[in-house]
């Protein structure tokens, strides 16, 4: 899946970006979120919108881009957790569970140890993001999460491609050893 997030685009930039988006990674069969307006994903007709804690409300979003698209929302702590697993959001993305820097004003670092505590609380999938880095991804999964959200480490590295397939690698060998 891979989202596209541009906090610094007009409404405009937005909907060209994520329309071309949309246009060249579904026929390859890739899902295609848009994070935070769910306007801009209804038009593009992306598979789903990602929502943040200052963003329209998991039903709100869903009533924009259907019943049938991915709704997912971030949390950063229990309370939020907890009210996001009571809506319809198709997964529930926590953290950051690491020090990250594509955040201007990140909230408090999570830990580990959070994922570990929402994952008895929910079936739906969690999805940990922030500070997720290649040698991070399989504490990650083992710890609960059933998939990671990575911004730097993929677009900094030298070869964004290979290290997005290593990342592929790693989380699939780690659902197989929590598996076991």
């Amino acid at each position: 899946m891979l989202q596209y997030r541009n906090k610094s685009a007009s409404s405009r930039e937005l909907f060209e970006s994520a329309k071309k988006l949309s246009a060249q990674l579904q026929p390859q069969g890739v899902s295609f979120v848009v994070n935070d307006r769910a306007d801009v994903a209804a038009l593009v007709d992306a598979d789903g919108i990602h929502v943040g804690q200052r963003d329209l409300s998991v039903e709100s979003a869903r009533l924009l881009v259907g019943p049938s698209k991915w709704v997912g929302v971030s949390t950063h702590n229990l309370e939020q957790f907890e009210r996001a697993a009571a809506t319809s959001a198709d997964y529930i993305a926590v953290g950051p569970v690491f020090s990250t820097s594509t955040k201007t004003n990140p909230d408090p670092v999570i830990g580990i140890d959070f994922i570990r505590t929402v994952r008895t609380l929910t079936e739906k999938p969690i999805v940990a993001i922030g500070g997720i880095t290649l040698d991070r991804a399989a504490q990650v999964i083992r710890a609960g999460a059933d998939s990671v959200a990575v911004i730097s480490d993929i677009l900094l590295a030298p070869d964004p491609g290979k290290r997005a397939r290593q990342f592929l690698e790693i989380l699939e060998s780690a659902k197989h050893a929590a598996a076991v």
